[in-house]
């Protein structure tokens, strides 16, 4: 299933068996995040972080069991380009003999792409 079945202004979404997803937004992109997540298998792996203003806004968000949903109140000082950059720090580590996958959409970054140590 692709998201422009289900959203008629959407982004592009159609990870890899075997990647680590990643979906990262503000709680405007809810329906956006809540749509992707829909499409997962539930065998998929993955991070979803979402950046509200204050843990006020925070709600239940359905997602497979090995994706970990993450809210960040900027109120707590909290900052979603930080928590990004470090889940892919961890995530993409430089190693010569493997390569790490990760598919991710960003809010703000336009399509969704694959992101490779």
């Amino acid at each position: 299933m692709h998201l422009s079945d289900v959203l008629s202004a959407s982004i592009a979404w159609n990870p890899a068996d075997g990647d680590l997803v990643l979906l990262a937004g503000d709680v405007d992109e809810l329906p956006v995040i809540e749509t992707a997540l829909a499409t997962l298998p539930a065998k998929a792996r993955g991070q979803v972080f979402v950046e509200v203003d204050d843990m006020h806004e925070v709600r239940d968000l359905v997602a497979p069991g090995r994706v970990c949903v993450t809210w960040l109140a900027r109120d707590a000082g909290h900052s979603l380009p930080v928590a990004v950059e470090a889940w892919l720090a961890e995530m993409l580590p430089v190693e010569v003999d493997r390569d790490h996958r990760v598919y991710a959409w960003i809010a703000g970054e336009g399509v969704a792409r694959v992101l490779s140590s």
